[in-house]
């Protein structure tokens, strides 16, 4: 594996544990203190760790000067998928019992991987490292 793919991996992997603490963070407040259901307090948590971590990965990890509005689209298909699937899912786990929090660290973690290989393979392919 080349140097720059590593460092690459080990950027995206701080930039969504900064992510993954807005979320969190949110999660909690919108779970705990506002005692929202599951599913509105995961999705809004989501939303703003998404916005947070496209904005830093797109600039410092990938440094693509892509555009931005179409990379946005195709993120947003990602979304289009992975939030109704894993807000479904993750309701589906905390009916039957499963722990909120387990639940929701078990979807950052699949949220993380997926994430990256799609801004690897499909955003950001034959477009990293064009901005100046």
């Amino acid at each position: 594996m080349k140097k720059d793919s590593i460092w690459q991996m080990i950027k995206f992997t701080l930039f969504s544990i900064s992510a993954g603490i807005i979320q969190t963070v949110s999660f909690a407040l919108f779970n705990e203190l506002l005692v929202w259901p599951y599913w509105p307090a995961y999705l809004l948590s989501l939303i703003l760790s998404i916005v947070w971590n496209f904005t830093f990965n797109r600039r410092y990890t990938f440094k693509s000067a892509v555009n931005i509005p179409v990379a946005m689209a195709k993120m947003f298909g990602f979304y289009a998928v992975f939030t109704p699937v894993s807000t479904y899912l993750g309701q589906l786990a905390v009916t039957a019992g499963v722990n909120e929090y387990i639940v929701f660290a078990v979807t950052l973690l699949s949220n993380f991987v997926l994430e990256f290989l799609f801004c690897k393979l499909v955003v950001y392919k034959n477009q990293e490292n064009t901005r100046k």
